[in-house]
């Protein structure tokens, strides 16, 4: 089993950055995908990045161009580096892992997701 800790979230003006830290523990060495997704009320989650066991990293996302998912192996944490925020980025943003990979991180299917952290921008 793995846990997962978002933190970094919080409350910023249009045009301002966050960075956000998903913290893994457990069964680390198992885990294949990992990303961030956000969800606001009433709407599925939507896939924001993704980073498979290779280090390649996919932003098909809304935000592609102003972001940035770098991951700290030693500490087991991946960080979401957000840039230039506009009020349509306020969500609440996930971090999700799971073990299968071979058939690509670009999905929502995950099987660990953190408890989330909220993102306000106005």
């Amino acid at each position: 089993h793995v846990q997962l800790v978002e933190s970094g979230g919080g409350s910023v003006h249009t045009g301002g950055s966050l960075r956000l830290s998903c913290a893994a523990s457990g069964s680390t060495a198992s885990i294949g995908c990992m990303g961030w997704f956000r969800q606001v009320p009433g709407k599925d989650h939507e896939g924001v990045a993704t980073i498979d066991p290779n280090g390649a990293e996919d932003y098909a996302g809304p935000m592609s161009g102003r972001i940035t998912i770098p991951r700290e192996n030693a500490k087991n944490t991946l960080y979401l580096i957000m840039n230039s925020l506009k009020p349509e980025d306020t969500a609440m943003y996930y971090c999700a892992a799971d073990p299968n990979w071979r058939m690509g991180c670009r999905r929502n299917d995950y099987v660990y997701w953190g408890q989330g952290t909220q993102v306000t921008v106005s």
